[in-house]
């Protein structure tokens, strides 16, 4: 076992029942305190424990790594150190952190400069995202898809289960959570009309999505290995990938999306590092037909991550609107970075790759508005009566995830947005 996932840590900091990040999660992100430069932190229950206050103290001087690399408004120069730093660092944390360890605890000195409340700071756009790439690996999600908008008897395209399906997204409109938007314009082609006709978005939706983080660059030509993925991933977080479907049914054929998705991806603001999720990994699907060798994998590379959406109207309560999981996942993330670099294409520290939407088998898992209310033939009505086939203006969509196993839960936080109207 990984010394930092023992259950029976507790830490000094106190930690609310059910709260995301106890001292067996330690994920890393940036943060701004009040009057401060950007810098590396980690959350612990509801605070921060400051990375460049804690090199610059020495409590880090058994990395290896330039302490000033703490101080920065990414996390990309200490993802590109590599795992064993990655991994020092989340044990050196959690051994000063550990409720019997005196040695920041007792220091009030030093507690006072380390440890932020994190209502008080500023969370920022963990890493410098250089690439983007969106995958399309949730079979329900293809399914429902393909029965909606093709033939219910053939839903899935003749390589759906040969290969993960993805594409090139756009990495500048990649924001953080708690960014508002405005619904975007475009092309679009009402049914009736002969023509194409230019305006906001009239369906906007959610997509449920997680993202993996690059951690270890590959040179252009090389390619990564299933058994080797896990060495150039160094966490996850939460991605709701927003969606203008009307936009997208007119431009997508013959390149696919454009428009539709590039004006607005939201992520959360903590990176969950993979040794912290180890634990919660679970059997996959089995893959028929089977993959072609530089697919295979070993083991369990599924991981079972309860996730939630919830609508919020203006003045009003959260509706949850999906509960799914990760684990529904049909293509793994190990096998998305094979396919991706098995041409040569070279990749690099903070890139970032989407999961596509994850729905599961029932209707209250699926990942979508497109599919929860069925391409608008089955609203949802919120608490407050009204309905929803989509997204409306001044509505927030709310994301929620955590494993939970043997009494110890890993969450992400929430990744949250708020549709303003189209300017």
């Amino acid at each position: 076992m990984i010394p930092a996932n023992d259950p029976k840590l507790k830490s000094w900091i106190p930690v609310p029942a059910n709260s995301d990040f106890p001292i067996q999660n330690l994920p890393f992100g940036v943060f701004r305190p009040k009057d401060a430069l950007p810098r590396m932190g980690v959350a612990i229950g509801e605070h921060v424990f400051d990375l460049a206050v804690a090199a610059d103290m020495g409590y880090l001087r058994d990395l290896g790594v330039n302490p000033i690399i703490f101080l920065n408004d990414s996390l990309n120069p200490f993802i590109a150190c590599g795992r064993d730093a990655w991994r020092k660092a989340r044990q050196v944390v959690s051994d000063l952190l550990r409720e019997d360890n005196p040695e920041v605890r007792d220091n009030e000195k030093h507690r006072a400069k380390l440890i932020h409340k994190m209502s008080e700071v500023e969370l920022l756009l963990p890493v410098k995202v250089g690439d983007y790439t969106d995958f399309y690996s949730s079979i329900d999600h293809a399914t429902n898809v393909g029965t909606m908008f093709r033939d219910p008897t053939n839903a899935l395209l003749p390589n759906w289960k040969h290969l993960p399906v993805g594409y090139h997204g756009r990495a500048s409109s990649i924001v953080i959570s708690g960014t508002d938007f405005h619904r975007p314009k475009g092309q679009t082609k009402p049914a009736d009309a002969e023509k194409p006709v230019f305006g906001p978005c009239k369906l906007l939706d959610f997509e449920l999505e997680m993202a993996f983080v690059i951690g270890k660059e590959t040179k252009l030509g090389e390619s990564v290995s299933t058994a080797n993925a896990e060495e150039h991933i160094f966490g996850m977080l939460l991605f709701n990938d927003w969606s203008a479907r009307d936009i997208q049914t007119w431009e997508y054929v013959p390149l696919g999306p454009f428009l539709a998705k590039n004006f607005c991806s939201s992520v959360s603001p903590w990176v969950v590092t993979m040794d912290a999720l180890e634990p919660f990994r679970c059997e996959g699907y089995k893959q028929d037909p089977e993959p072609l060798p530089y697919l295979k994998y070993s083991g369990n590379k599924n991981i079972d991550i309860k996730l939630e959406v919830f609508i919020q109207p203006p003045n009003a309560a959260e509706n949850k609107v999906c509960s799914s999981n990760y684990k529904y996942m049909y293509w793994t993330m190990e096998q998305q970075l094979a396919h991706h670099t098995v041409n040569g294409c070279n990749i690099k520290p903070g890139d970032m790759m989407a999961s596509g939407t994850i729905s599961g088998p029932t209707p209250e898992s699926y990942g979508s508005m497109l599919e929860l209310s069925w391409k608008g033939t089955k609203p949802l009505k919120l608490a407050d009566g009204s309905e929803r086939k989509f997204i409306n203006d001044n509505d927030t969509v709310i994301m929620r995830g955590y494993a939970e196993k043997n009494g110890v839960r890993i969450g992400f936080g929430e990744v949250r947005g708020k549709v303003l109207p189209a300017t």
